[in-house]
């Protein structure tokens, strides 16, 4: 433990004694980082924070352009530091003081895409961040940016609309044109193949409705048919005539007709299906009760002596449907005929000229194609539109800025504080390792101890230095020396801090 007392000991005796090299290379050393720490430019950061909020105005059916809007302002985030967005940058603030050339420009424009910096904290919220040496101009860049990329959403979606709109536009104005075209084309070949056979669209289209139109009336026939052969067997089991009252004969008068209509009427309604329920069948009984009384008073004019008979109402209206009967059934065949002519007129028409039919077909599935695309192309150029108008009146993309830009009062970097600090502890550290050295280099035996095992001999004593008066009184002259200059190192750093505190207060 003494041993490394003493050589501690030893070794401020050393440096103390060559305390002047110390002192001038803590000064050397001071002098020369403050130069270099004074050298480097201030940094002032300012930041700000952009909300980006989607306004769907329109259905989302309508509204298909609201994920490539999205797009979109990703996009131009992720650009808003390319060369031309940065160049406007250059030219729109006091960085334009400081260019002359296009070279100039290039310049500025290399830097700031160093310093500027854009994360997405989350969705639709991004920060901006600007690093320059001045943090007026770092405020003004980043606000700057801010109207850029304001500009470009708004201004890039309303450009794209009316893009968009013109190609439409030019796109139905030539699909106009083809189905115009294609009218033409498709009425000619109407006049000169089509013009004399029945219906309408292709040959096999009206092949296909002949044949659907066959079927319905082969069933509207066959229930015809059916209905008439129930007409006639009813009438094979109905007497024509009726026996008139005993010693009856002649004409019957008003009451009777009356009655024989009655009874006809309710024989039609029977035959027709109605029940006794029916209220025509419940009035005409009605009717038929009164006129049965009316018609039992009443006289036969003529009457001759003997019996009779009249006619059979239910056999007369029996008559009336059987007539109404078989003139639907020669309707449904002369239809029948019609339309199997009609087939076989068509089927010779494809058998006599396939390829008119085969072209028929490519008419006018370009036809329906070409029509088919222009509607498609009007609906979009209508949704577009809308979406446009409702860009122009409204906000759709709205911009909001949470935190404006920030106006830095102290530089991000360099702290210059702390370096100034770290130069004067290493000009000290080097001061005091440069009188150590030395001392290592010139060799000295402060103690006799140390003598006695270098030479390995052993000594007997020591004489200490005798000072003179005039001596003592030039060491304590070299000393107050010695301290000034100590002292006007410390004095120094710390001008050189309020120094830094000042520039902080202006520049703020």
């Amino acid at each position: 433990m003494n041993g490394i007392y003493d050589e501690v000991r030893i070794a401020l005796h050393a440096i103390w004694h060559r305390r002047w090299l110390a002192l001038a290379v803590a000064w050397a050393v001071c002098v020369l980082g403050w130069l270099v720490v004074s050298q480097i430019p201030s940094r002032y950061e300012s930041s700000a924070r952009v909300f980006v909020q989607m306004q769907n105005i329109l259905p989302s059916t309508m509204d298909a352009g609201a994920q490539s809007t999205q797009n979109d302002v990703d996009t131009i985030r992720q650009t808003l530091v390319s060369a031309v967005n940065l160049e406007k940058v250059v030219r729109g603030t006091d960085l334009a003081n400081t260019v002359s050339s296009d070279r100039d420009v290039a310049d500025r424009v290399a830097g700031l895409a160093q310093s500027i910096k854009i994360v997405s904290q989350q969705d639709n919220l991004f920060t901006i961040t600007t690093t320059s040496s001045s943090p007026k101009l770092a405020r003004t860049i980043t606000q700057k940016l801010i109207d850029i990329f304001v500009e470009q959403n708004l201004a890039g979606d309303r450009t794209s609309t009316s893009q968009s709109l013109t190609f439409l536009d030019s796109q139905l104005e030539q699909r106009q044109k083809q189905l115009q075209d294609a009218e033409a084309k498709r009425a000619d070949f109407q006049n000169r193949y089509l013009g004399s056979l029945p219906g309408t669209g292709s040959v096999s289209d009206r092949i296909g409705a002949s044949r659907a139109q066959m079927a319905q009336v082969d069933g509207d026939l066959a229930a015809a048919q059916s209905s008439l052969a129930a007409v006639q067997g009813q009438m094979a089991g109905t007497p024509a005539t009726v026996a008139g009252a005993p010693g009856a004969a002649g004409s019957a008068g008003p009451a009777r007709a009356r009655l024989q209509a009655i009874q006809g009427q309710l024989a039609d309604a029977r035959a027709r299906g109605y029940t006794d329920n029916h209220p025509d069948v419940v009035a005409l009984k009605s009717q038929l009760a009164s006129a049965t009384a009316a018609a039992r008073g009443e006289p036969l004019a003529g009457a001759a002596g003997g019996s009779g008979a009249t006619a059979n109402p239910l056999y007369v209206s029996l008559q009336s449907m059987l007539a109404d009967r078989q003139a639907a059934v020669a309707a449904l065949r002369m239809r029948k005929s019609q339309l199997q002519g009609d087939v076989d007129l068509l089927n010779s028409k494809i058998a006599a000229d396939p390829e008119a039919a085969a072209e028929q077909g490519s008419i006018d599935r370009d036809y329906q194609v070409l029509k088919d695309q222009y509607a498609q192309l009007l609906t979009q150029r209508e949704q577009i539109a809308l979406r446009g108008q409702a860009q122009t009146q409204t906000d759709r993309v709205k911009f909001s800025v949470i935190d404006p830009p920030t106006t830095p009062r102290t530089p991000t970097a360099p702290n210059r504080m702390l370096l100034l600090t770290g130069v004067l502890i290493a000009g000290l550290g080097a001061g005091v390792g440069a009188a150590f050295a030395m001392g290592q280099l010139r060799t000295t035996f402060a103690t006799g101890a140390r003598l006695e095992r270098a030479a390995g001999l052993p000594v007997i004593g020591s004489i200490g230095e005798v000072v003179t008066r005039i001596q003592s009184d030039q060491r304590r002259r070299k000393l107050k020396i010695f301290l000034g200059g100590t002292a006007a190192l410390g004095a120094a750093y710390v001008l050189l801090l309020g120094v830094e505190i000042l520039q902080r207060g202006m520049a703020a």
